[in-house]
């Protein structure tokens, strides 16, 4: 501590203040053009930028994919975009095979729901998946059943009494589903989870609201997990499905929604051909890009693979009726839903298909549909009944339903986030290295050790995936470096200057380098990249004097290192979550923008004729630590890596439910990385680090996560190395400490991997 304070008084003691004007050569590194920005947020132009580029990025990627779809609409195409649509929802698990709807009551309540001459209403249930079961309402009819079965989805703020007008007139945009019923249609109508705020307790804690709808909650676990609350709701129309067709397989099955249902039946309908047809109300036309709508309507690569033009394309042919009516509408922080629908946005869609495609599309405006509206699905249908349905069930209470219905989703990617640490080991280390794989029990004292080659080969394959799929890449070339810079620091010590560096069009790189005094002609010294957190700066490696930082970047200057600080763009809190929302639309992420970002560093740094590009480590705090298990397991070139406050069980921490310091209960809904957890946690992350030297720093009292999530997880890395005989190249450091660096025995690390002897 007496150490950190005297350096912390020296480096203050000794800044200098800016260049002045006139001498502007004298104040920028050799080969530099001059910094662009005086303002002090440099930051925030990186943040504009970047949006800028990822605006960019979305035009094209939408562009392209209309085109694309012009010129290739084969039967091949199709299927081959079915599949990729089905994969992005999550519809990868097979459903429980289909037996019948169980009719069931609770408690008090009966299983009879109301009835007329024409037909029953029966509460059901149907089995999905394991552990979840969808719940509903099923119209069975009294006389002979219609040639056609009938999938009506609720807006996800509806209940399924709404749809059938259980003691109250049923909306007008469902009023067509009685007159189904009465044509002696069979009927199911799912339950779907709705937009209400979750109040949830976790342990001993009382209940409590998580600024979080239901939908939302569900969303994010989910979606780290490949899997999609949207997906889970059409598994349950495609589990109805399976039972509609089982019990009568020449009947014709159709669908229709409203609001989120009626996205709901649009994506069944596109994934799956067994449905004949779908009429959807209050979805198409409203005027919100896709990654500005609510949250758990974010679908991966959305703009870029699929779009709603490509969801109706994938109806090749079957009969789609857009009722033009206002949807419903929601505000929250994360997306909005606006009600009104703009026919000309409607026209516009339409324009954009092929004419086939168009002429199987019908659009009615009317509020309420008809039976001469939807002859195209079905035979022409009675005038409704006048006469309102009276619900058998005293006092029932759909809330209940709601929550047996949602806690059996949970319990569905509960489940997936228990299994996937055996599955990610089936899918990278085994399979690339099968001695790996633990044997019988054993009393030797030693064991042999494994020739790494096979292993480093095929984690090439795996780190192309990671790059491409985890975290995303844009279909971009870097541009030159163009670098421009200002110097900021000088000391007795070192320099330090401001650089900013070319990236993509409109996005940029900046960070500070220190370089050490007394470098001799020629000389080459190793490289440091030091990593600030979430909204942070790079000045707060340098002389910020903030304790989780104790100014290491310009202490590893003072022991000789070259040192870089980049400023990483997790600054701005919803700002660069927007940013992340907007990559999604295009199967990137954040770390889209930021793994370039360092390889343009890289690149220049390489150019320095003080540096030895084969000495290039990289050490990250907090979100830089996380920086450090994505950034290095990409870059090859950084040659040791440290990751300090952030190093743990990724999936549990982004997805788990049962730990209170989960991002599921934060503000950090970026945390989520499509399908990330089914493939890469932190110790496959390393083993892409592999065979580069690699540390963990871990406090005992930092809340990241607990000591023994990081030790199992870090027990995975130490094995790794080991069994290649390179146990020597990792080490964890456990320290009384919390969310900070701890310093001493990195830099004994940093030392002895970028062989720089240490001062005396």
């Amino acid at each position: 501590m007496i150490r950190c304070l005297l350096f912390q008084a020296a480096v203050w003691s000794t800044l200098l203040a800016l260049p002045t004007p006139g001498k502007a050569q004298d104040d920028r590194l050799p080969n530099t053009g001059a910094f662009p920005w005086k303002e002090d947020d440099v930051s925030a132009h990186l943040m504009d930028g970047a949006h800028q580029f990822a605006d960019t990025r979305i035009a094209r990627a939408i562009q392209s994919r209309e085109e694309q779809a012009s010129k290739d609409a084969t039967k091949e195409a199709l299927t081959a975009l079915r599949k990729r649509l089905q994969h992005l929802i999550g519809l990868v698990d097979e459903r429980v095979p289909p037996v019948a709807f169980e009719k069931f009551g609770t408690g008090s309540q009966p299983g009879l729901v109301a009835e007329t001459k024409d037909f029953r209403i029966w509460q059901v249930r149907w089995p999905v998946l394991p552990s979840y079961w969808a719940e509903g309402l099923l119209v069975e009819p009294t006389g002979a059943s219609a040639s056609a079965a009938w999938v009506a989805l609720p807006d996800a703020d509806e209940t399924p009494e709404d749809v059938l007008g259980l003691g109250i007139a049923a909306p007008a945009h469902h009023q067509h589903v009685m007159q189904l019923a009465r044509a002696g249609v069979t009927i199911i109508v799912p339950a779907s989870i709705n937009r209400k705020e979750y109040v949830v307790g976790l342990g001993n804690n009382p209940p409590k609201p998580i600024g979080q709808s239901h939908r939302e909650w569900l969303h994010r676990q989910s979606f780290h997990m490949g899997r999609h609350i949207l997906g889970y709701e059409v598994q349950a129309v495609l589990a109805a499905t399976d039972i509609l067709l089982k019990s009568n397989s020449s009947q014709n099955v159709l669908c229709s929604g409203y609001g989120e249902g009626g996205l709901v039946a649009l994506l069944a309908a596109a994934a799956d051909e067994r449905l004949q047809g779908s009429l959807i109300s209050g979805y198409f036309g409203q005027k919100v890009p896709s990654w500005e709508q609510p949250l758990y309507r974010n679908i991966q690569s959305f703009e870029s693979d699929l779009g709603v033009s490509g969801l109706i394309r994938l109806q090749q042919g079957r009969p789609l009726i857009i009722h033009a009516v206002n949807g419903p509408e929601s505000s929250d922080p994360k997306g909005n839903l606006a009600a009104s629908v703009q026919r000309p946005e409607i026209e516009r869609l339409l324009r954009s298909l092929s004419e086939a495609t168009r002429t199987a599309c019908q659009v009615i405006d009317a509020p309420q549909v008809g039976g001469k509206d939807i002859a195209r699905l079905i035979d022409s249908l009675p005038e409704p009944a006048p006469e309102l349905l009276q619900d058998l069930r005293p006092g029932f209470d759909s809330a209940e339903r709601h929550l047996r219905v949602f806690k059996g989703i949970e319990a569905h990617v509960q489940q997936l986030i228990r299994d996937a640490d055996a599955l990610r080991d089936e899918k990278f280390a085994y399979k690339a290295e099968p001695g790996l794989r633990r044997g019988n029990w054993s009393t030797k004292r030693s064991h042999p050790t494994l020739d790494p080659t096979r292993f480093i080969e095929a984690s090439n394959a795996r780190r192309e995936t990671f790059s491409r799929e985890g975290m995303g890449e844009f279909d971009a070339e870097l541009l030159p470096l163009n670098p421009r810079s200002r110097k900021i620091i000088e000391n007795d010590q070192w320099t330090a200057w401001d650089v900013v560096l070319d990236v993509y069009p409109d996005l940029s790189a900046w960070g500070v380098l220190i370089l050490p005094k007394g470098i001799k002609a020629g000389e080459k010294r190793p490289v440091v990249v030091v990593q600030h957190g979430r909204n942070g700066l790079p000045r707060d490696w340098v002389d910020a004097g903030k304790p989780a930082y104790s100014n290491a970047g310009a202490e590893l200057a003072q022991r000789g290192f070259v040192v870089f600080s980049p400023h990483n763009i997790y600054r701005g809190e919803d700002r660069y979550r927007w940013l992340n929302r907007k990559a999604n639309a295009v199967g990137a992420s954040l770390f889209s923008f930021i793994i370039p970002s360092h390889r343009q560093i890289l690149n220049w740094l390489k150019t320095l004729p003080q540096v030895d590009s084969q000495r290039i480590a990289f050490y990250g705090l907090s979100y830089g630590g996380e920086s450090a298990m994505r950034i290095p397991a990409v870059l090859q070139d950084y040659s040791a890596v440290i990751c300090s406050g952030d190093f743990n069980q990724w999936t549990r921490k982004v997805a788990a439910t049962d730990y209170p310091g989960s991002f599921m209960y934060s503000t950090e809904w970026e945390m989520p990385y499509w399908n990330l957890g089914q493939n890469f946690d932190y110790a496959e992350m390393s083993y892409l680090i592999f065979p580069r030297p690699f540390m963990v720093e871990r406090g005992h009292h930092d809340l990241v996560a607990p000591d023994v999530w990081v030790a199992y997880e870090y027990a995975k890395v130490r094995y790794l190395y080991a069994q290649f005989g390179m146990a020597d190249r990792t080490e964890i450091e456990f320290f009384q400490g919390g969310h900070s660096i701890n310093d001493q025995n990195t830099f004994r690390f940093l030392h002895r991997h970028l062989r720089w002897p240490e001062p005396k």
